[in-house]
């Protein structure tokens, strides 16, 4: 019986990933750097500490980086941010749990100001009122960092806690923080790429059918 739920944004909540990994595309290609989206896009759902290094070989913290990384949310607020949508179910979903009484988290390797754009672009910034982000954690995603930011946030303790994600970074991170995750596919993932979670739904408002949370 689960007594808080933590979530992540991008393609859980929010049908995001898309966005995200063009916004890289079109910010890599700016600099000289020719990088498919097909290359970049299963890396959407690591933080982008992670994904410059592993695109183009530049490290975040370096001066370049930290140029790639203003410029990338530059690109993505001005070509992607207006167009993002909830997934299917997802607002029903949380207000069904806020209402039940679970202790609500969202748990994203994003910055603070980004995730809240991103969440008010999709209608669902007003009803989260714990929240981390990057500045929480030491370590993006897949690193579990951030997954245990949550749940001290959550004040919970992590067997008490579900996580809801939907890529194998997701279950990486809340694995190594002691939190069963249930999937979903909106983020683009198969089910055998989220084999390693307790549950796998089509979508937010699928999991709200099928899944048991228990009593808070």
């Amino acid at each position: 019986m689960a007594r808080g739920v933590i979530f992540d944004v991008d393609g859980t909540l929010v049908a995001s990933n898309d966005a995200h990994a063009l916004s890289w595309v079109e910010t890599f290609s700016e600099v000289g750097h020719d990088v498919p989206f097909g290359v970049i896009r299963p890396m959407i759902g690591m933080g982008g500490d992670k994904i410059m290094p592993a695109a183009v070989g530049i490290e975040a913290d370096s001066d370049e980086g930290q140029r790639l990384v203003e410029r990338r949310w530059e690109i993505f607020q001005r070509n992607h941010l207006a167009g993002l949508k909830p997934t299917p179910g997802a607002r029903a979903l949380v207000e069904r749990l806020k209402s039940e009484g679970f202790e609500l988290v969202i748990a994203t390797s994003a910055g603070g100001t980004e995730s809240s754009a991103i969440l008010e672009a999709a209608g669902l910034d007003d009803i989260f009122r714990k929240r981390t982000s990057s500045s929480d954690a030491e370590d993006s995603k897949p690193d579990p960092d951030i997954v245990r930011a949550a749940v001290r946030k959550s004040g919970c303790k992590p067997e008490d806690l579900v996580m809801i994600g939907d890529t194998p970074y997701d279950i990486q991170a809340a694995t190594g923080a002691g939190v069963p995750l249930v999937a979903v596919l909106t983020g683009g993932c198969t089910v055998q790429e989220l084999a390693g979670a307790i549950a796998i739904y089509d979508d937010p408002g699928d999991l709200m059918r099928g899944f048991d949370f228990g009593g808070s």
